[in-house]
């Protein structure tokens, strides 16, 4: 049976632009929110926005532990180590990872979380920092059905979209499918616009022919007009965090035995010249170099 908004708490460990936002979201939706953060920075930083938050070594019981980490290696962390949500959780509780983790590590933690008399849920999500602001984030699901029950109100104010792909671990194969199709599409777009600006096409016309046929994709419709062509480049994932991912989809991959050779020219690609762009740089800025062995006039049309 899931719980109703007024008796579902969430503690939300991890408080950067994904997580802080997201614990903001569920606080507005009025579930009973604690956020905490290794960092004290972040924890005041939310705090002042009227969160309460607590040091890592606080954290109280809670019906969920829902974790918006930068790797595996942090998510495994904070349930094995410090705080060690396997001894500290309370029989029942559900941990639901929204990190972009590894998938063998995410089954193995899954398992020690269920031996341990908890629920798991790997739930990744997409949609930036604007979308934890406005609930309107797409999540992919790896879990048992009954977990997504237990948790659904929660999901519902923090997503437009869900999808259940199958049992643990399985949000996170389809997210990093997912990023990889995302990174290779901003190659390949960029490639598109600047071969169609060399030949004296304007890339917003070029766009809009590609976005009326076959060859569109979300970086056509969403990332190009939002953040490459207008050059704002804001979007708040980092091109470190994108080849991250990349890394992540390889290794899974090898560890199945399945040669991709695309997949490998696309991570080659986005690790070619670490300075450009940097891992601290948005992760579109990926096509800057590409767009710029068009003409100059013509890409900055």
């Amino acid at each position: 049976m899931s719980f109703s908004t007024e008796s579902l708490s969430v503690v939300v460990i991890g408080l950067g632009q994904m997580g802080g936002n997201m614990a903001l979201t569920l606080k507005a939706a009025g579930f009973a929110v604690t956020g905490s953060d290794v960092f004290e920075q972040a924890r005041s930083r939310l705090a002042a926005k009227g969160l309460a938050v607590v040091a890592p070594d606080a954290l109280p019981a809670s019906d969920v532990y829902l974790l918006s980490l930068p790797t595996s290696a942090h998510v495994r962390e904070v349930i094995e180590q410090s705080p060690g949500l396997l001894t500290l959780a309370p029989k029942g509780s559900v941990i639901v990872d929204t990190s972009t983790s590894d998938p063998a590590v995410t089954r193995e933690l899954a398992e020690k979380v269920t031996a341990a008399g908890l629920l798991w849920l790997d739930a990744p999500v997409s949609g930036g920092p604007k979308g934890a602001a406005s609930g309107k984030l797409g999540m992919l699901l790896g879990g048992d059905e009954t977990t997504i029950a237990r948790v659904l109100p929660m999901l519902e104010a923090m997503s437009a979209k869900r999808t259940h792909v199958g049992g643990p671990g399985s949000g996170h194969v389809v997210k990093l499918a997912n990023n990889y199709l995302c990174a290779a599409h901003l190659l390949t777009t960029a490639e598109a616009v600047a071969m169609a600006a060399k030949a004296g096409v304007a890339p917003a016309a070029c766009l809009a022919g590609l976005n009326s046929g076959s060859g569109r994709s979300a970086v056509s419709e969403v990332n190009f007009p939002e953040w490459v062509l207008s050059e704002r480049f804001d979007s708040g994932f980092t091109t470190g965090l994108m080849r991250k991912d990349l890394r992540l989809a390889r290794d899974a991959a090898e560890q199945l035995g399945l040669p991709l050779p695309l997949l490998q020219a696309v991570v080659d690609a986005w690790h070619a010249n670490p300075e450009q762009p940097t891992d601290s740089d948005d992760f579109n800025h990926i096509t800057t170099p590409i767009l710029a062995r068009g003409s100059q006039t013509e890409v900055n049309q």
